[in-house]
């Protein structure tokens, strides 16, 4: 039983690191893409976001293959608060009027795509992996899940939707 644990979280660990890099290339591209700064500035964060969770599971994976055990009391200081990602996204309320926004909106979407992968896969270890694992990764959906706010933030101020949070602002402007 202990044998198949080891395997299934290892199994889980280097799925996660390919998933986690596929991620981060998709911000990386934003950011040499995009020539807004605004955009740089969030496709930087969340690029460097995702450089440390590959490298944080290297360290899970590492730590797991000496020990037999995850460390997980490093998972608080490794990975942010999502009230601290939540802070980054209520920044983001910004004015991006610029007349090409295509290309942006279009790597944010592929962004996002990447993101919904992920997060899918995170939530699927949450429910089948033993205790130790569970507990790891639901730190992982709950981290993808703001990334895909800001993402999703970012995204309607470029096709200024006007919906904030899948909420209508409140727009003074028409009175019809």
């Amino acid at each position: 039983e202990n044998m198949e644990n080891t395997m299934e979280i290892e199994i889980a660990l280097k799925t996660a690191i390919e998933y986690e890099i596929r991620v981060r290339e998709a911000y990386v591209e934003a950011f040499d893409e995009t020539t807004d700064p605004i955009g740089k500035r969030v496709f930087g964060l969340l690029a460097d976001e995702e450089d440390k969770h590959v490298k944080f599971l290297e360290y899970q994976l590492d730590h797991w293959g000496k020990s037999g055990k995850l460390a997980l009391d490093r998972l608080e200081t490794a990975l942010p608060k999502t009230e601290e990602i939540e802070k980054e996204v209520a920044k983001l309320e910004t004015t991006l009027t610029s007349e090409n926004r295509n290309e942006e909106i279009s790597m944010l979407e592929k962004a996002q795509k990447v993101e919904l992968e992920t997060t899918s896969y995170y939530k699927k270890l949450v429910s089948e992996l033993p205790d130790e694992g569970k507990a790891l990764f639901k730190r992982f959906v709950e981290i993808e899940e703001g990334h895909l706010a800001l993402a999703q933030a970012e995204l309607d101020s470029l096709t200024g939707s006007g919906f904030w949070f899948d909420m209508r602002e409140f727009d003074v402007g028409n009175r019809y």
